[in-house]
């Protein structure tokens, strides 16, 4: 099956300071709006972990590919999204998002979380679990930030955490 071409009716991609390419929005968006699909094949879990441990193994030689883009489908499946065709990869992680995402029927949507101005770059909460926290460098730069991509509900623990190693040393 042929892949879609991408709807880049509300997105560009651009250089992103976050890292490397980004998404950015190409006009102002409201609140609630489907913005793009996040597409890729859809693996076993562990066909998924496997390719995910091999991509991130070359992302750490050369810096300029992106480490992970897998996507947690359900309990028995994963998306592997790391093709040209998907677009939708280059969304960066934020502590503060301004989308989200949501999982329909096997299909990834990425979602406007509030108004978007034009301009401003996309991004969602990639969700990581705490315990590789240390391989995951956050470098958002919002105010809610503690330098490593983990989900909302992992940042304070991770932070007792990191005051505890702080306090250590």
């Amino acid at each position: 099956m042929k892949p879609k071409k991408p709807n880049l009716r509300y997105i560009t991609i651009k250089n992103s300071k976050v890292h490397n390419k980004g998404i950015f929005a190409k006009k102002d968006v409201k609140k609630g709006t489907k913005l793009i699909e996040y597409v890729g094949e859809i693996v076993t879990k562990e066909e998924g972990t496997s390719r995910a441990v091999k991509q991130y193994s070359l992302a750490r030689k050369n810096k300029e590919l992106g480490s992970v883009y897998v996507f947690e489908l359900n309990k028995k499946y994963d998306l592997d999204g790391n093709f040209k065709y998907n677009v939708a990869r280059f969304i960066n992680h934020s502590c503060s998002p301004n989308c989200r995402f949501t999982i329909k029927k096997n299909r990834i949507w990425i979602i406007a979380k509030k108004n978007i101005k034009k301009g401003e770059e996309l991004n969602y909460d990639y969700g990581y679990d705490l315990e590789d926290y240390k391989s995951h460098r956050c470098k958002c730069g919002s105010k809610n930030c503690i330098g490593y991509i983990v989900a909302t509900e992992h940042r304070k623990k991770l932070q007792r955490i990191l005051n505890k190693k702080k306090k250590a040393n």
